[in-house]
């Protein structure tokens, strides 16, 4: 019995020691946290990143009520009042992105996290969007190297140039897609929303996207007439000296109604003369605007471009033989 009772005093001598190692340590780790956490590394660490790509709208500064921030311009006046919508995103996926490395709180910090970045872009300039993409692929390479405690990372966007942006690797081959990323589109058809998964990256221009909406055969019919009105403004404005009325001279009755509403971008008011035609789209409907869209650009000569675009071939025409 007497040795059984040393063996627990010895047992419960270790877990005291090893419980005080604990507690030490955990005074060690909240004590980087704090460093962490501080508003002082963050603010160096925003204002260099600003530096970094030439910005100089504005700079973060510690404001006189810690621990909060402020937001000055290049000559030191608080710039609060002043800031853009676009200016107000920016700085918010700032504080988001470096909020990222660490916690708002002592605890948490060392937590595996998933990141989604819901369209960070809305009502930023050019300039201000290619920075937000060029950081975001920063958190990208961060994941493909196990380097950090984000786990994995999504990507919302309504924004196209955005989307080739950081979407953009060199190593990935336009028919495939890296093995450690997957792109996925949303459509709302009928009131109803829809998720597509893609073997390769969807997004190539918004041009491009309108010849989707076109090829794809689960389309909004209530949507696929304007789609096809802005392809032809986009291709035939760019080719130029195109007369919609001369195209259309080549269509009878309901196609011809069809053609002007296709042409409608011509002419400012245009839109008022054929709003009946296309108020009720039904399928069969939906087939006629196909049909005469298709035929437009075969009268104009323009037939090579639509089949690439439908992803479709021209086969040669038979030969009669006597």
């Amino acid at each position: 019995i007497r040795d059984r009772e040393k063996g627990i005093e010895k047992l419960e001598a270790q877990i005291a020691d090893k419980t005080k190692d604990q507690q030490t340590k955990d005074q060690e780790i909240k004590s980087l946290e704090r460093d962490t956490t501080s508003i002082q590394p963050t603010i160096d660490d925003i204002n260099a990143l600003l530096q970094s790509f030439g910005f100089t709208g504005f700079a973060l500064a510690k404001s006189v009520r810690e621990p909060f921030y402020k937001i000055q311009r290049q000559d030191g006046s608080d710039a609060k009042e002043t800031l853009s919508e676009g200016e107000k995103s920016f700085i918010t996926f700032l504080y988001f992105y470096h909020l990222l490395k660490g916690s708002e709180t002592e605890t948490g910090m060392t937590s595996d996290r998933v990141v989604v970045f819901d369209d960070p872009v809305s009502s930023l300039d050019s300039d201000i969007l290619f920075i937000v993409s060029n950081l975001i692929k920063g958190v990208f390479d961060e994941v493909r190297t196990g380097s950090g405690t984000i786990k994995q990372v999504f990507v919302l966007t309504h924004n196209v140039y955005f989307h080739k942006e950081v979407s953009f690797h060199p190593k990935r081959c336009a028919d495939r897609r890296l093995k450690d990323e997957t792109f996925w589109t949303v459509r709302k058809s009928n009131q109803e929303s829809k998720i597509r998964h893609h073997e390769t990256n969807p997004i190539k221009t918004s041009y491009e996207l309108l010849w989707i909406e076109v090829r794809n055969p689960d389309r909004d019919n209530l949507a696929i007439q304007n789609t096809m009105r802005r392809i032809l403004e986009n291709y035939f404005k760019i080719l130029g000296n195109v007369d919609p009325d001369d195209i259309c001279s080549h269509f009878e009755g309901k196609e011809k109604l069809i053609c002007r509403s296709l042409f409608s971008w011509v002419n400012d008011g245009s839109h008022f003369a054929h709003d009946s035609l296309y108020v009720s789209i039904d399928d069969s409907m939906v087939e006629s605007y196909l049909s005469v869209f298709k035929r437009i650009f075969d009268e104009t000569g323009h037939i090579a471009h639509y089949n690439m675009m439908m992803g479709e071939t021209t086969a040669p025409e038979p030969v009669e033989t006597v």
